[in-house]
């Protein structure tokens, strides 16, 4: 089984376009994943928030229900189009997909943010990018939390493979800043699953051959999950009650340096975003082990 490497849920997922081009579909949904992500952060009065995309032969699109907002690509005819809020209930032809390619280009890139795949990021989650830095927030709403075991929905923010072997290594460290739960009341002062959480968020993970723009990139989150059926997997304790919905309240900071040693540093897990290794750290001897791939 191979193993995919995920930075920490918690340390850290115009014109609404989102055509490719490409005669492969398997490219052309690659692509859309791109240029839409970038709508979203370069438009987010239009598509306030991250959306996945649906596939309805021939249609790639999203749904901004906030703002009533149709975006895609017809695959047929490899045309860019948007229906609903200012365009009315007219299907608005905005562009051929080279064409949206190419503005998405010329605004600065087509990756929405910067070094930070958001591709798999769960539904109700926004980003935004302002300089070196990203804003990861869930609108002030409390979504489902999403499976911490499944890689691809337990990721927000994942570093891109990269082709070439950049010879930089990057040191990421999230500090929580705020950690709240609701629906959970003890008989003591303190809540114990707060400083649970709060403690697992807080931790260092090192990429090797990270991108350049990744150097001095800083995340900020602020999140809500609702963990109601997490907890709901919890036997009864003494002290503890329960009270539906629970929702874990998080604002964490994530900021990266470059170093000159993945290996020295006090990381707990390191990736080589060029050759897909791992190590995470033996945390009785402090050794880093590698992973099976």
């Amino acid at each position: 089984m191979k193993l995919h490497f995920q930075k920490p849920l918690l340390s850290i997922f115009a014109l609404m376009l989102i055509g490719y081009f490409g005669l492969v579909k398997a490219d052309t949904a690659s692509d859309a994943e791109t240029v839409l992500n970038w709508a979203e952060n370069t438009y987010p009065a239009l598509f306030p928030s991250h959306q996945a995309t649906q596939n309805i032969n021939p249609w790639l699109f999203r749904f901004y229900r906030e703002t009533g907002i149709y975006a895609g690509v017809n695959q047929d005819d490899h045309g860019v189009y948007v229906l609903g809020g200012p365009w009315g209930n007219n299907v608005t032809f905005i562009g051929t997909l080279p064409e949206v390619v190419n503005l998405t280009l010329g605004s600065g890139g087509n990756s929405g943010i910067s070094s930070c795949n958001t591709d798999s990021s769960p539904g109700g989650v926004s980003f935004s990018q302002s300089g070196n830095v990203v804003s990861i927030n869930t609108n002030g709403q409390c979504i489902p939390a999403p499976d911490l075991s499944d890689p691809a929905s337990g990721n927000l923010c994942r570093t891109p493979p990269q082709t070439t072997a950049s010879g930089i290594s990057i040191l990421s460290s999230n500090t929580v800043t705020s950690a709240t739960i609701d629906g959970i009341t003890t008989s003591t002062l303190n809540n114990p699953f707060e400083s649970i959480l709060a403690a697992t968020a807080n931790v260092k993970y090192c990429t090797i051959n990270a991108p350049a723009n990744m150097a001095d990139l800083v995340l900020n989150t602020d999140l809500c999950f609702d963990i109601t059926t997490l907890m709901s997997s919890f036997p009864p304790i003494d002290g503890i009650t329960v009270t539906p919905p629970v929702n874990y309240h998080l604002k964490s900071t994530a900021t990266n340096g470059i170093v000159d040693d993945c290996f020295a540093t006090d990381a707990s897990a390191i990736f080589d975003a060029f050759t897909g290794e791992v190590w995470i750290r033996n945390t009785l001897t402090g050794e880093f082990i590698s992973a099976p791939q």
